[in-house]
């Protein structure tokens, strides 16, 4: 697909694998809406993009935050050809130390605000007879370890809710569904993570292998790039180093 001048979406796009994917899909021509909570960070962003953008404050636990954010979207561009959902938290706990309103967040960002974001841009993709959903998941909603029971579970339902979007979105309004599933980024996800016990227990090295913000965005790239006839369904991308 050409991309010039194409509109699309990033969710989480202040920071991390969002920023990226933000700035890749601007270089390649888009128009850009960045959407996030973080609206002085976006605008920092902006200012290094090369082609037309939009700042939309958007808070994706908030169902008309989002419809607000799509609103001006709407309003600015007329039309959404690429959406990519990749706003999301990662506090990893041990189950037995009870982090029940970390859990909630886990499932109210990464999967519930997922959800909210196809809900608004469904409309005008369906209208259009057109367009391309990325989920940004993770490996581990396909590798379960100890401590990542409820974000692996959350990217899992990405992941599953990804491919039931192709089954019903595709043959019948021409939407292409992408999941990928990154391995370890060097990103500030970790910061989220509050329980003591698994940080003490957990080796997180400045020597552990890790992958680029910028690899993820070549991913997102190569599967909006593809011609109309072709559905990159998933990509599972690791650092090398690691199995």
């Amino acid at each position: 697909m050409e991309l010039q001048d194409k509109v699309a979406v990033v969710t989480g796009a202040s920071s991390g694998i969002g920023r990226a994917i933000a700035k890749a899909l601007s270089e390649a021509g888009c128009k850009v809406a960045l959407a996030s909570r973080s609206v002085d960070k976006l605008r920092d962003l902006q200012e290094e993009l090369k082609h037309k953008s939009l700042v939309v404050r958007m808070d994706v636990k908030d169902s008309e935050s989002v419809q607000g954010a799509f609103k001006d979207i709407w309003d600015e561009f007329g039309e959404v050809h690429i959406l990519v959902n990749c706003a999301g938290v990662m506090p990893l706990t041990y189950l037995k130390n009870q982090h029940l309103e970390e859990w909630l967040e886990t499932i109210e960002v990464n999967v519930k605000g997922t959800l909210r974001c196809i809900n608004a841009v469904l409309p005008a993709m369906k209208n259009q007879l057109d367009g391309h959903i990325v989920n940004i998941a993770s490996v581990d909603g396909i590798e379960v370890f100890k401590g990542g029971a409820v974000y692996g579970a959350s990217k899992a339902a990405v992941i599953a809710l990804s491919r039931a979007m192709r089954m019903e979105l595709s043959p019948e309004f021409n939407i292409r569904v992408t999941s990928i599933e990154p391995g370890t980024v060097a990103t500030h996800l970790r910061d989220d993570i509050t329980d003591k016990e698994l940080l003490d227990e957990k080796n997180y090295s400045e020597d552990e292998p890790k992958l680029d913000p910028k690899n993820i965005a070549d991913a997102v790239l190569y599967a909006v790039t593809q011609p109309d006839s072709v559905n990159v369904n998933e990509l599972l991308i690791k650092p090398t180093g690691k199995a």
